[in-house]
């Protein structure tokens, strides 16, 4: 009976005892819930990373291991012993036998002309390799300072080439439609200009000297009436549109060659490192390692410079008003990568589109363009270009012209570098030999 009225008075004091119950079971039961999904996503991840039934794994060529020859005990090449895989070399031939001599002077000047005829027929395939090759050491040091900031090299690759991407689409952005609206504005003007200068003075008194309107006239019709002249105008606005098509496609496959030579930068160097005779490999890798530690920060700090130089002459121009600043802005950038002349070149080519607007202010953006290169050569490339290359004066001027001579724009850009490449090579290995003599 007590126990009765206890269980009643504790119903009564408390009628929600089941939803307090059922409120302490629901975390459980949701943690249960959580815990098998978890589970559940465990094991789909799993049979996703299994191979399918049947697939095998590709393959990969990879560099063989490090050899290191090992201890043979006493006798063992008097007893023939040989490597447990693929035996031990034998003898080599005497390069003073005539046999040797003949056949390997043969085979050296048969590659000398099976190079010579696959450089003269990829000439422009190799052009974008090195663009590419020197885009991916340009870019090399952005990964690795994002690497070092514990961000992932594939992570790092994606940043640097999204950034560069989006330079190249802005640029032509910006490029397409100037050109599309300069076109349209040329061809809605042009009768007007052709019927003001038909009607003025200056016209008539030529044409009552010498029949100029009848000449015209004659090769006019000539010109419509005869089928090579056609084809001609035909010819070039083919020939113009697969220039315009084959610039896009180089540029589409130097951004592909430069992600992929981006990626495999490590992997390269290793290979390259290992073509080496295992006595100078640390002295190749050392230097290797210099020049295209250079080569790169050549390449930001150039890139840095640029920057700063369109964006002043940016600035400049949007405040005198000249027109088309953006897209200009941008031949500036492209141009300030040359080294030593490409400022200059900028500057006239601003200064030649300034003169529509008025010799004043072509004066200002000349006085203030200017000042600002010999500004960026005395106080800021100095200190960009510290921790890049450091290469003598004569020599810079003298590199950028062969490269230009020899490969145009890009071996303009690649010339400093080179040349630095160049003077360390020989102040390391053929100084340091002559010294020792």
């Amino acid at each position: 009976m007590t126990d009765r009225t206890d269980e009643s008075s504790a119903a009564s004091e408390n009628p929600g005892g089941q939803e307090t119950s059922a409120a302490r079971e629901t975390p459980a039961r949701e943690a249960r819930r959580k815990g098998s999904a978890a589970v559940a996503l465990g094991l789909v991840a799993r049979r996703l990373r299994q191979p399918l039934p049947g697939a095998q794994p590709r393959i990969r060529f990879e560099m063989p291991p490090e050899y290191v020859q090992e201890q043979e005990p006493a006798g063992a090449a008097a007893d023939g012993g040989v490597s447990p895989q693929f035996g031990s070399p034998g003898p080599r031939m005497s390069p003073q036998h005539p046999l040797y001599m003949g056949f390997m002077g043969t085979v050296g000047v048969g590659l000398a002309l099976l190079v010579y005829w696959i450089g003269s027929n990829t000439t422009q395939l190799l052009l974008w390799i090195v663009a590419a090759l020197f885009i991916a050491l340009g870019l090399e040091p952005v990964v690795g300072w994002l690497e070092n900031r514990k961000i992932p090299r594939p992570a790092g690759i994606l940043v640097s080439v999204t950034v560069l991407v989006s330079a190249v689409v802005g640029f032509f952005a910006t490029l397409i439609p100037t050109i599309v609206e300069q076109v349209t504005d040329i061809v809605e003007q042009a009768p007007v200009w052709i019927r003001d200068f038909i009607n003025s003075e200056f016209f008539r008194s030529l044409d009552d000297q010498f029949g100029v309107r009848d000449r015209i006239t004659e090769e006019l019709d000539k010109f419509v009436n005869d089928p090579a002249a056609v084809g001609g105008i035909f010819g070039g606005v083919v020939g113009f549109g697969s220039t315009v098509a084959n610039g896009l496609f180089g540029t589409l496959i130097v951004l592909v060659l430069s992600l992929y030579f981006l990626a495999a930068l490590p992997a390269m160097k290793r290979w390259g490192y290992r073509l080496a005779p295992r006595s100078r490999r640390h002295r190749v890798e050392a230097l290797s390692e210099e020049i295209t530690r250079s080569v790169g920060n050549y390449v930001i700090g150039q890139a840095c410079v640029a920057l700063l130089n369109a964006t002043f002459a940016f600035i400049v121009m949007s405040i005198v008003g000249i027109p088309f600043a953006l897209l200009l802005a941008f031949v500036v950038a492209l141009l300030a990568f040359i080294p030593l002349v490409g400022g200059m070149i900028a500057g006239v080519v601003v200064l030649l589109v300034s003169l529509t607007e008025g010799w004043q202010t072509a004066a200002i953006y000349g006085v203030c363009y200017f000042a600002y290169l010999q500004f960026e050569a005395y106080f800021i490339s100095p200190r960009i270009m510290q921790k890049a290359v450091a290469v003598p004066g004569a020599v810079a001027v003298i590199s950028v012209i062969a490269g230009g001579s020899l490969l145009g724009v890009l071996g303009a850009l690649i010339a400093i570098p080179t040349a630095a490449a160049v003077l360390l090579l020989i102040r390391e290995i053929y100084i340091v030999r002559q010294d020792q003599h």
